[in-house]
């Protein structure tokens, strides 16, 4: 029993370990997803903004304002999320728009996944290889932020 228990506290101390590279690859993945959703859209714009009028309109946003803000929100909360940089905050427009998404427009699996990464970061902050932990540390907060 006593092998049994010192293998299962040793796969502990791993997982730990282990916990702010996985962390950091979920932030790299979902900043990924949103970054290249950016760039496709400010490759070709007049198709964004036609996208926006007759495909997928926003409700109580003209058309070229909700282009703008997704765009807009698409390509700066990735950096951030890469960074670890305000993570938690970041992760708010992203979650707003996967549900606009989600409930407007189609519904795909996918955007469940996404809204349980983004809020695994929104809830269980950024991990330890960002920003916002040297951030917190130097700030005399510990590991929270």
């Amino acid at each position: 029993m006593q092998t049994v228990i010192r293998f299962y506290t040793l796969f502990l101390h791993w997982l730990d370990a282990a916990s702010p590279a996985m962390m950091l690859l979920v932030r790299l993945y979902i900043a990924h997803v949103f970054w290249a959703s950016g760039i496709l859209k400010i490759s070709d714009w007049s198709t964004t903004l036609l996208l926006f009028t007759d495909e997928h309109p926003v409700p109580g946003l003209p058309p070229a304002v909700a282009a703008v803000l997704g765009t807009t929100f698409e390509l700066c909360c990735p950096v951030l999320l890469t960074l670890g940089l305000a993570a938690r905050l970041a992760t708010l427009p992203l979650l707003v728009m996967t549900a606009v998404i989600n409930f407007t427009y189609q519904q795909a699996p996918e955007h469940y996944h996404w809204a349980l990464l983004l809020g695994m970061i929104l809830f269980f902050g950024p991990g330890r290889l960002s920003l916002d932990h040297l951030i917190a540390r130097r700030a005399g907060h510990g590991n929270t932020i």
